[in-house]
């Protein structure tokens, strides 16, 4: 395949076990299930393809791996402008009096939005969930609306949002291991920026209130964090309805996967499964990525005020294999027209681009035009007769 760089990366020899904090290893035997949990799920990340689940559509507590949506509303938020890091945010009556796992906020106290997500995203805080979804919505009803309102676009068929922590036992909140895998696919992939924060294992922050200044130490919920080699967050959850979940994201030799377990009986067996979904993954992926394609030809325009227009590819493509074959041999196929009719918009479907493997098509992606060009008038016919107007002008 001509002037193309394509990237494949083999993740090394299968090894199915279950690492989990205190470092014990559990080797599966054959003709075992890979997890006991009873609802689990392996996603890679850049391309979504599942790689492994069991029974990952039913309808489950999600605890605090609710505040995976919560997250994300607020890097939308952060990436409108509409929200910025160094904000200052104000913790309410109401947001002080969660329980649960907290970060202990008092009324009136104000802490930056970036302090906020680190007491998310690290040691769980529902008290700094609440402050932010007041913060951004006004109240926390509003904002869970937006949740849900995020989670059908994401096609999140099997979720639905009561609260903005996961604190609450209500029948109708719920969400399913596919769904949450859904969900945290569109955080680490929209907003890797949010991986530096789950990643981290220890951090202080400073109380300042009218009691005085006093420092609380945030310690990562998510033990894989360090005891699983690559894991960069996300995730955990647990109450006495929901048992114990996490969303597990680990990275190695640029493949990413995400390893969602719910309803385990205890933390070791979350740790776990998860643990060792993401073996399987990592023993078994390997991931082709045109990712410096040839530049694509022009295209020639007809009755427009160009002679042709420039196109490229919409996306990057990616294909994730699990059977160990060579990605070596595969071939890609430019499909252009001829030409256009004019006008053309920037953004149009142009054409696509196919890929193959040992002659079986693996996938595609779109060609997309680079620039507009108008229909040319009887004006523009004129001064390009006479010169006036070059060819490639607008």
């Amino acid at each position: 395949m001509t002037g193309r760089t394509a990237g494949f990366i083999m993740a090394g020899i299968l090894m199915i076990s279950a690492i989990f904090a205190g470092g014990a290893v559990s080797v599966r035997a054959e003709g075992e299930e890979l997890i006991t949990s009873p609802h689990g799920v392996l996603m890679e990340a850049s391309t979504g393809q599942i790689i492994y689940e069991k029974d990952m559509d039913t309808q489950v507590k999600p605890a605090s791996i609710t505040k995976i949506m919560t997250l994300l509303l607020i890097f939308d938020e952060l990436e409108k402008g509409t929200l910025h890091m160094e904000d200052q945010v104000v913790t309410s009556a109401y947001a002080k009096s969660m329980g649960g796992s907290q970060v202990f906020l008092e009324e009136g106290e104000k802490q930056s939005v970036e302090t906020m997500i680190k007491c998310i995203v690290i040691a769980s805080g529902n008290d700094a969930s609440v402050a932010m979804a007041e913060h951004i919505a006004g109240s926390e009803g509003e904002f869970v609306r937006r949740m849900n309102e995020r989670a059908a676009g994401l096609g999140m068929e099997n979720t639905h949002f009561e609260d903005c922590c996961g604190l609450t036992e209500s029948d109708n909140h719920y969400t399913s291991a596919h769904d949450v895998a859904i969900m945290s696919r569109e955080l680490v992939t929209k907003y890797p920026k949010v991986l530096e924060y789950s990643s981290v294992w220890m951090e202080n922050i400073t109380h300042e209130t009218d009691k005085g200044t006093s420092e609380f130490g945030l310690t990562n919920t998510n033990k894989l964090i360090r005891s699983y080699d690559g894991c960069v967050g996300l995730k955990t959850g647990s109450t006495s309805v929901a048992k114990y979940c996490v969303s597990a994201v680990a990275q190695r030799n640029g493949i990413t996967l995400i390893s969602v377990v719910m309803t385990a009986p205890d933390y070791k067996v979350r740790f776990a499964d998860a643990a060792a979904m993401l073996n399987l993954g990592f023993g078994s992926c390997q991931l082709y990525t045109d990712s410096e394609p040839e530049k694509l030809p022009d295209i020639p325009v007809e009755g427009g005020i160009k002679d042709q227009v420039s196109c490229s590819y919409k996306e990057e493509f990616r294909y994730l294999d699990t059977t160990g074959v060579s990605l070596e041999n595969v071939e890609k196929k430019i499909l252009l027209p001829e030409s256009v009719q004019a006008p053309v918009s920037r953004g149009d479907k142009a054409g696509t681009a196919e890929y193959y493997l040992n002659g079986e098509k693996i996938g595609s992606t779109e060609l997309i035009f680079d620039e507009d060009c108008r229909e040319a008038g009887y004006l523009d016919c004129l001064k390009k007769v006479w010169g006036l107007l070059p060819p490639t002008s607008l």
